[in-house]
């Protein structure tokens, strides 16, 4: 199973917008794709008990069924840091249990959302790149292309890489349609990035769940 793990520029950048339009992408290519956001916060509370938008629409777009809580092992209702978020629910976010479930899951492809950006805390002096670490083979940056996104994108991408964690690329997401030369700063990150710009998403309007992943070469995610 090939496991890629979906970070961002910052928050509210389309993470789960863009992975799941790749999770879209990559069933229709005719493979078994799951989803999963590990950790989550802002999760409302049903009669199945915390749920997140953002984990739903993984669910609903991927093409392996699993339980919500292999999808999302850590759900807490207040939306703020995880870490706080954990520490306030007397529940530490365990990158152990995380790397377990994941690996329990049977598919092809699994793509794996983040939350925040890449220097997130977790708690236990535990950061994002952890959880990727444990949990996945590549990673792969959301940019939400506005103003700002290329000293965004290009720290984001060191950091990575300071990491020593493998990045596949890099996904432009057109999150403001009144973004001024945007062909100019598409086109200045792709020749600054360490990495391929592996496809664009375009403005759908208000983070539609239609978005569609055009990938820049057919050979792309195709998994041999």
């Amino acid at each position: 199973m090939k496991r890629w793990f979906i970070t961002g520029t910052d928050t509210e950048v389309g993470k789960t917008v863009v992975a799941s339009a790749l999770i879209r992408h990559l069933v229709a290519a005719g493979y078994l794709v799951a989803g999963m956001k590990p950790v989550a916060s802002g999760c409302e509370m049903t009669a199945a008990g915390l749920r997140n938008q953002d984990a739903l629409s993984l669910i609903a777009a991927s093409n392996v069924n699993l339980a919500y809580e292999m999808v999302n092992p850590f759900a807490f209702e207040p939306a703020i840091a995880p870490h706080i978020a954990a520490q306030r629910a007397g529940r530490p976010i365990d990158l152990d249990m995380i790397s377990v479930l994941a690996g329990a899951i049977e598919a092809d492809c699994l793509v794996i959302e983040g939350v925040g950006g890449w220097m997130v805390p977790l708690g236990n002096d535990r950061l994002l790149a952890d959880l990727a670490r444990a949990t996945s083979d590549e990673i792969i940056i959301v940019v939400g292309m506005r103003l700002g996104c290329i000293n965004h994108a290009l720290l984001t991408a060191a950091q990575v890489k300071r990491d020593g964690l493998p990045l596949k690329g890099w996904i432009a997401n057109h999150v403001d349609p009144d973004m001024q030369a945007q062909a100019e700063n598409l086109a200045t990150l792709e020749a600054l990035m360490p990495c391929p710009l592996l496809g664009v998403v375009h403005w759908q309007g208000d983070d539609s769940e239609d978005a569609v992943f055009e990938a820049t070469q057919d050979s792309c995610f195709k998994i041999t």
